[in-house]
């Protein structure tokens, strides 16, 4: 066994026996690219950030008002739906808990999801309350620099494990998507691109909901 490896199963021995493991998932010390689509071009000229559905009035950011708006850093494990899991990630960006609080978005009694609308046509889905939540959020910058665009540059969705918060639900992370451009507010659910595809549609990393019933 190789020195590297030997390090990734120690690693992946001491975050087991910490519980941050979630079952059938392997530690990896390298961040993985997955993706539907190519790599979208970046223009900070004709960037913008929309929120809208049902929310008592539509929002929207330029690049510039976007990189303006109140920061959170957060420390997450993350896990991967094709069974990799990272830990103690490091990102910084915009909360949407956060915009709530704030008052730059009102969602209306009636809102219960959220559809996130990503360049290439993609989009996934998460309910409200998950988005709302501590360990969600519209990351620009992980590990101190600013995303990769092959990771989502400008502004990609990550959703994880926050130590010591096993009160928060963690979706598997292609709930998150890459090349953000938008939050759909809605009354209904409505599955995005890999949960029409035959993913789960909830996606909970503890439960190992990686796949629909039958799919």
């Amino acid at each position: 066994m190789s020195e590297e490896n030997a390090n990734r199963k120690e690693q992946e021995r001491r975050v087991a026996a910490e519980g941050r493991l979630p079952p059938g998932q392997s530690l990896t010390q390298k961040f993985p690219v997955l993706h539907y689509g190519r790599v979208p071009d970046f223009d900070p000229g004709t960037w913008d950030f929309r929120i809208w559905g049902e929310v008592e009035e539509e929002v929207s950011w330029s690049w510039d008002a976007f990189c303006e708006l109140p920061r959170t850093r957060l420390v997450m494990d993350i896990h991967c739906v094709t069974r990799w899991s990272k830990f103690d990630t490091e990102w910084e960006g915009v909360s949407v808990k956060m915009l709530v609080e704030l008052g730059y978005i009102k969602p209306k009694e009636s809102a219960n999801f959220v559809l996130q609308h990503a360049e290439n046509d993609y989009t996934t889905n998460l309910p409200l309350e998950i988005m709302v939540s501590d360990n969600f959020l519209l990351a620009t910058h992980f590990n101190g620099q600013p995303i990769t665009t092959d990771h989502g540059y400008p502004v990609r969705g990550v959703v994880g494990h926050i130590l010591g918060r096993e009160d928060l639900t963690v979706p598997y992370f292609w709930k998150g998507a890459k090349w953000l451009r938008g939050l759909e507010l809605t009354a209904q659910d409505q599955p995005g691109f890999w949960e029409q595809a035959g993913y789960h549609n909830e996606g909970d990393a503890w439960k190992e909901q990686r796949f629909a019933r039958g799919a």
